[in-house]
């Protein structure tokens, strides 16, 4: 079985202390903003632009930057993880869809939900603390919970 491979850029969006997730509807677990990369998008543009879509949100990203220039290269936000997930797994154990995901963290100035046309209602989404996501690990994916938590406490710290 060939493997399907997909960009995709997801933003942990934390504002007050906590961090936006919604019970996505597809793939029936709880997740951060996020989606497909389009072909003429960056990373950052891309996990911009889904924060804005899903959640009616702009966000400042939290995401170091190298300084390096010249006259054929710039630098570009970096996410603050870069992950491989199976997203499609048969039942002999084979992956047909993977995501290459680029993780960002987002600052939000509001916590005011408006999700755009055709994206989850707003009353999908809820605001977790990282007390509330370690009481509720049972509730999220496990990599959901630690990258939640760090997200919470990166941008408290910035």
């Amino acid at each position: 079985m060939e493997t399907t491979r997909h960009f995709v850029a997801t933003v942990y969006v934390v504002s007050d202390g906590r961090v936006a997730l919604h019970e996505h509807s597809k793939l029936d677990m709880w997740l951060p903003a996020g989606g497909h990369i389009d072909r003429d998008e960056l990373p950052h543009e891309a996990a911009l632009r889904e924060t804005r879509e899903e959640l009616g949100l702009d966000v400042d990203l939290i995401a170091p930057q190298q300084d390096i220039e010249s006259e054929t290269v710039r630098s570009m936000p970096q996410p603050q993880h870069f992950l491989l997930e199976d997203i499609n797994v048969t039942a002999e154990g084979e992956v047909g869809h993977q995501h290459i995901d680029f993780i960002f963290y987002g600052q939000a100035h509001s916590r005011e939900i408006t999700p755009g046309p055709g994206e989850q209602p707003e009353g999908d989404w809820e605001w977790f603390t990282a007390a509330d996501l370690r009481e509720r690990a049972d509730r999220f994916p496990a990599d959901v919970v630690e990258i939640g938590q760090r997200a919470i406490e990166a941008v408290c710290e910035a």
